[in-house]
C-alpha cells in the first residue's frame, strides 16, 4: 500500500512537470487544441476587501462563460512567484462567428484576381532593400465582405481554428472583457475590465505573444510571427530595410501599422529635404572663403580698426569688430543665399509630403480593408468613466434608449477650470522663458568681462564669443526646464482631461492630443521664437538703450547676425529632444523588466510560462501611439517653422527617425506585452495638425529669413546703396554699422574705463552719426530695408502658398488605380453575394419552399442584372 501511495506521488510529480514542459512556450489550453486568446491575472492578498474581489471575480467569470468563453485558471502555486494565478480565456468557433458579425468584421470570399502594378525598372536597383516576399505579403490579397453568420459556406474557411487571425481573435474577446457585468454596486450596473483593472480585482489583461522573439515556438501550428518580427524588422542592423507593414498589421493590429507606415513614409520623405538641405550647407561651407561680409570683418585694417561700442553697461568695454571674425565666417554656412532657396524649397515639400501620404494612406485603406470603415461601435462607446460619473439620463434620439449625461452648467464649469488650468500652464512657460532671457541679460555682462582682455581687447577664445557663450548655456538650461515642466504637465493634461469627462474613447483622446500638442508647442519652440522674432529687435541706441524691467539691458545680436544663435538653439532643442526621448523609449523599459525578470532567471526555464514571461514585460497603454505621434509631431515642427535657420535639420532627424523606427519596434517586439489589436483607417487628428504647421511654417520662415537673417540688408545695399561696381559687397560692415560719439554717453551706461581713449564707437543700426542734424534717428536705408523685408514676406508667402495649392489641386488624394480597384471589388462583392442568395433561393424552389415565390426569384435575378449594368 505505502509502495502505491509513493508510485502515485510520483506519476503527480511527473505529471505537473510534464505540464510544464508542455506550456513552457505554449500558447494553448492543456488541452494542446484551444488557443489562449486572453490571460487575467490577479493575486489573491487576504487585504480588507479581499472578499469583494473575489466576488467580483466570480461574478464576472461566471458572466464571461454565460457568453460563451471558456476559462482555464492556472493556480498560484504554478506561477513562478508563488503568488499570482492566470485566467487564460479561450473564444470558440461559435462566439468569433458572432462577434465578428457584430464588429462588421471583413474576412476573405474570394482570391484577388486584379492584376498586380507593373513591375518598377528601379525594382533590381532596390533589391538590397527588400525584404523576402513572405515577409512583406504573409497572405494572399483575397477579396473580402463584412462576416455574416448566415453565410458562412460564402467565405473562405478552410480551418476553424485559424480562419480568424490571432489579433482579429483577441479583439473580439477584448470586445466581451470591456461590456462584461460583474454586479451591482450602490444601486449601480458595473461592468468591463478596465474598471476591475482600477479597483485592483485584477492586475493585468492581455493577449499572448505567439512565441519568444529570439527562437521559433516548438508548436508547429504557431506562426511565430513574433519571431519573424524581430529577425526582420526589430534589429537595427536591417535599418536599411523597408517594412514588413503587413505582417505589422496581422500581429498588431491597423492602429500600429498605419502609425508605423506614417513614421516609414515621413523618413523616406526626409531623404529628400535632407540631401537639399546638405547641398545648400555645403554651398555655405564652399563659398565662406568668398564671403565679402566676413572678410572686412576678418580683415585688421578694416574690423581690426572699426572700435565697437560696450556689449553691456559699465563692466563691458569697447571691443574691436575682427574679434568676431571666426564667428561671422560660421554664420555664413547658415546665412547666405541657399537659405533663401531651402526655405521656399521646405515650403513646397511639406505639402508634397502631406498630399503624398493621403495616397499612400487610401492605398492602404484599400489594402487593409478599411475603405467602408466607420470608426468602431468600442471608440464610439460611452466611457465607463462616463457613465460612472453622470448620474442624469436623457433618451438618445439614434438608438431611442435612455443613456447618461453631463449637464451644461457642469460642462461649462469643468470646461473653464480646464481652460484656466491650461492657460496657467501656458504662462508658465512664457514666464519660465522670461526667466532664461533675465538669465541671458544677466550672465551675459559676466562673460563679457571675463572674456575681454583689457590690452589687447581680444577674446580668450576667437570663436567663442559672449553671445555664443550666453546662448550655448542660456539653451542647455531651457532644455533642463522644457524636460522638466513636461514631466509635470503630462499629468496635469491627463488629469484635467479627467475631470472634463468626455464622451467617447475618441473624444478623450482627441482633447487630450491638443492640450499636449499645445503645452508641447509653447514648451520646446518659445525659446526660438524668441531668438528669432525679439532678440535684437529692441535694443535701442547707446545712450538709449531700451531695459526689461527697467534694470536689464537687452541682447544684442552679433555683428553676423542672430542667425547663428537660432541655428544654436535649435541644435541643442532638438538634439537633446531625440536623445533623450531615446533614451526614454529603449533604457528604460529595458531595464524595468531585466529586474522584473531577475528571479524567473533564477528558475529552469520549463517553468517560466508564455504568460508569466508576458506578464513580466511592460504595458503598452491605451496612450502609447500618443505619446509616439506626439514626439514625431514636434520633431516635425522643428524641420519646419525653423528650418530656414538651420539646413541640416532634415538630416538630423532623418538619421534619428532611421533609429526611431528600430527603436519604436524593438521595444514593442522585445518589451512590451502584445497590445490588444485595434481598427485606425487614418493618422486622426494629427493631420490636422500637421497641415495648420505646414501653413505656419511658411510665414516662420518667411519672418526668419526677412527679419533674422542678414540676406534682405545685404540685397538692399547691393542693389541700391554699394558705390564699388567691381565689388559691390565691399564696404557693407561699414556701411551697416552707425557712429556714436562717446561723450554723449550717460553716466549709466559709461564704460568704467577706456584705456586708449576712443572718441567714437560703432553699433549695429541705421542711424544718422552725431554731427547730422537728425542725429541718432532713422536714416533713409533704415525705412528702405524695413520697406525691402516686408515686400519679401508678402511676395515669399502668395508664392509658396500659391504653389502649394496648385500642388495640392494637382496630386488626387486617392491614386486612380486604387479608385478601380475599389470599384471593381465593390462589383465584384455585390456578384458574388447575389449570385449566392440566388442560389439559395432556387435551392428553396426546388424544395418546395411556398414561400420562396417566382416573383422573388425574379426579383434577385433583376438586381443581379442592374448591379452588373451599373
Amino acid at each position: 500500500q505505502q509502495s502505491g501511495r509513493k508510485y502515485n506521488l510520483f506519476l503527480k510529480r511527473r505529471l505537473r512537470i510534464d505540464k510544464r514542459h508542455q506550456s513552457k512556450d505554449s500558447i494553448f489550453f492543456r488541452d494542446g487544441v484551444r488557443r489562449i486568446d486572453f490571460v487575467l491575472s490577479y493575486v489573491d492578498d487576504l487585504n480588507k476587501e479581499w472578499e469583494k474581489k473575489l466576488e467580483r471575480r466570480k461574478e464576472f467569470e461566471s458572466n464571461l462563460q454565460k457568453a460563451g468563453l471558456e476559462l482555464e485558471t492556472e493556480d498560484k502555486k504554478e506561477s513562478e512567484d508563488g503568488k499570482i494565478f492566470f485566467v487564460k480565456i479561450h473564444a470558440p468557433w461559435e462566439v468569433l462567428i458572432t462577434y465578428a458579425e457584430v464588429l462588421n468584421i471583413k474576412v476573405p470570399i474570394r482570391e484577388n484576381d486584379i492584376p498586380p502594378m507593373v513591375e518598377n525598372p528601379l525594382d533590381c536597383v532596390l533589391y538590397p532593400f527588400r525584404l523576402p516576399e513572405k515577409v512583406m505579403h504573409p497572405e494572399p490579397d483575397y477579396f473580402t465582405a463584412p462576416f455574416s453568420k448566415d453565410k458562412q459556406e460564402l467565405y473562405l474557411i478552410n480551418d476553424e481554428s485559424t480562419f480568424f487571425s490571432p489579433s482579429m481573435r483577441n479583439r473580439i474577446v477584448n470586445y466581451i472583457l470591456t461590456r462584461c457585468p460583474y454586479g451591482t454596486e450602490e444601486g449601480k450596473k458595473k461592468f468591463g475590465i478596465k474598471r476591475l483593472l482600477n479597483n485592483g480585482t485584477y492586475t493585468a489583461a492581455y493577449p499572448l505573444h505567439d512565441c519568444q522573439y529570439w527562437k521559433k515556438a516548438s508548436d508547429p501550428n504557431c506562426d511565430s510571427e513574433r519571431y519573424t518580427l524581430y529577425m526582420e524588422w526589430a534589429r537595427f542592423l536591417r535599418f536599411y530595410k523597408e517594412q514588413p507593414l503587413d505582417l505589422i498589421r496581422k500581429y498588431y493590429g491597423e492602429k500600429i501599422g498605419i502609425y508605423f507606415a506614417w513614421l516609414g513614409f515621413y523618413t523616406e520623405m526626409l531623404f529628400l529635404a535632407a540631401v537639399v538641405g546638405l547641398i545648400c550647407f555645403l554651398y555655405g561651407l564652399f563659398t565662406m572663403d568668398e564671403n565679402m561680409s566676413s572678410k572686412e570683418i576678418c580683415d585688421p585694417a578694416i574690423g581690426g580698426e572699426i572700435i565697437m561700442c560696450p556689449l553691456c553697461d559699465r563692466d563691458c568695454e569697447y571691443w574691436r569688430l575682427n574679434t568676431t571674425c571666426e564667428s561671422s565666417q560660421y554664420s555664413h554656412l547658415f546665412d547666405n543665399v541657399a537659405t533663401l532657396f531651402f526655405a521656399i524649397f521646405m515650403g513646397i515639400w511639406v505639402t508634397l509630403f502631406l498630399e503624398f501620404w493621403k495616397r499612400r494612406q487610401a492605398r492602404l485603406k484599400y489594402e487593409w480593408d478599411l475603405v467602408d470603415f466607420e470608426e468602431e461601435q468600442q471608440q464610439l462607446q460611452l466611457r465607463p468613466e462616463y457613465e460612472a460619473k453622470c448620474t442624469q439620463k436623457k433618451r438618445n434620439p439614434v438608438t431611442q434608449e435612455m443613456e447618461p449625461y453631463l449637464p451644461l452648467t457642469s460642462q461649462a464649469v469643468r470646461f473653464c477650470i480646464s481652460g484656466a488650468t491650461v492657460l496657467f500652464w501656458v504662462s508658465l512657460i512664457i514666464a519660465s522663458m522670461i526667466a532664461v532671457i533675465v538669465y541671458r541679460l544677466a550672465v551675459y555682462a559676466a562673460f563679457a568681462s571675463l572674456m575681454e582682455n583689457t590690452q589687447t581687447l581680444q577674446p580668450i577664445s576667437g570663436l567663442l564669443t559672449p553671445q555664443l557663450a550666453t546662448s550655448v548655456t542660456a539653451s542647455c538650461l531651457n532644455f533642463v526646464i522644457i524636460m522638466i515642466l513636461n514631466f509635470f504637465y503630462e499629468r496635469i493634461a491627463i488629469w484635467i482631461t479627467d475631470m472634463e469627462i468626455p464622451r467617447t474613447h475618441m473624444e478623450y483622446e482627441n482633447r487630450l492630443t491638443m492640450k499636449m500638442f499645445l503645452f508641447q508647442f509653447v514648451n520646446y519652440y518659445s525659446s526660438c521664437f524668441y531668438v528669432a522674432f525679439f532678440k535684437g529687435k529692441f535694443v535701442g541706441y547707446p545712450g538709449a538703450y531700451t531695459y526689461m524691467f527697467n534694470r536689464w539691458r537687452n541682447e544684442e545680436c552679433d555683428p553676423a547676425g542672430c542667425l547663428i544663435e537660432l541655428t544654436t538653439q535649435l541644435t541643442i532643442v532638438m538634439a537633446g529632444k531625440q536623445i533623450w526621448g531615446n533614451i526614454q523609449e529603449a533604457i528604460v523599459p529595458w531595464i524595468c523588466n531585466w529586474w522584473g525578470r531577475r528571479k524567473a532567471r533564477n528558475n529552469p526555464e520549463n517553468l517560466y510560462s508564455r504568460w508569466e514571461q508576458d506578464h513580466d514585460l511592460q504595458t503598452f497603454g491605451a496612450l502609447g501611439l500618443f505619446y509616439e505621434y506626439l514626439e514625431m509631431v514636434i520633431q516635425f515642427g522643428f524641420i519646419t517653422l525653423f528650418v530656414a535657420s538651420f539646413p541640416l535639420a532634415p538630416l538630423l532627424a532623418l538619421m534619428n527617425n532611421i533609429l526611431e523606427i528600430r527603436v519604436d519596434s524593438w521595444k514593442l517586439t522585445t518589451q512590451y506585452r502584445r497590445p490588444v489589436a485595434a481598427k485606425a483607417h487614418s493618422i486622426g487628428v494629427w493631420q490636422e495638425i500637421l497641415n495648420g504647421m505646414a501653413i505656419l511654417s511658411v510665414v516662420t520662415n518667411a519672418f526668419i529669413v526677412a527679419f533674422t537673417s542678414d540676406m534682405i540688408p545685404r540685397l538692399v545695399y547691393y542693389y541700391a546703396y554699394s558705390e564699388n561696381e567691381d565689388s559691390p559687397m565691399s564696404g557693407y560692415i561699414n556701411n551697416s554699422l552707425s557712429v556714436f560719439l562717446i561723450s554723449d554717453f550717460p553716466e549709466r551706461n559709461e564704460p568704467n574705463e577706456n584705456p586708449e581713449n576712443f572718441v567714437i564707437c560703432r553699433y549695429r543700426d541705421y542711424r544718422y552719426p552725431p554731427e547730422h542734424e537728425r542725429k541718432y534717428l532713422h536714416t533713409m536705408q533704415f525705412w528702405h530695408i524695413l520697406a525691402a523685408k516686408l515686400a519679401f514676406i508678402i511676395i515669399m508667402e502668395h508664392v509658396v502658398f500659391i504653389v502649394k495649392f496648385f500642388v495640392a489641386w494637382m496630386i488626387p488624394d486617392v491614386p486612380a488605380d486604387v479608385k478601380a480597384k475599389i470599384k471593381r471589388e465593390k462589383y465584384l462583392t455585390q456578384k458574388i453575394l447575389h449570385e449566392y442568395e440566388l442560389e439559395k433561393l432556387k435551392e428553396r424552389l426546388c424544395q418546395g419552399d411556398k414561400r420562396a415565390t417566382e416573383k422573388e426569384f425574379i426579383a434577385t435575378e433583376g438586381r443581379m442584372e442592374l448591379s452588373r449594368a451599373m
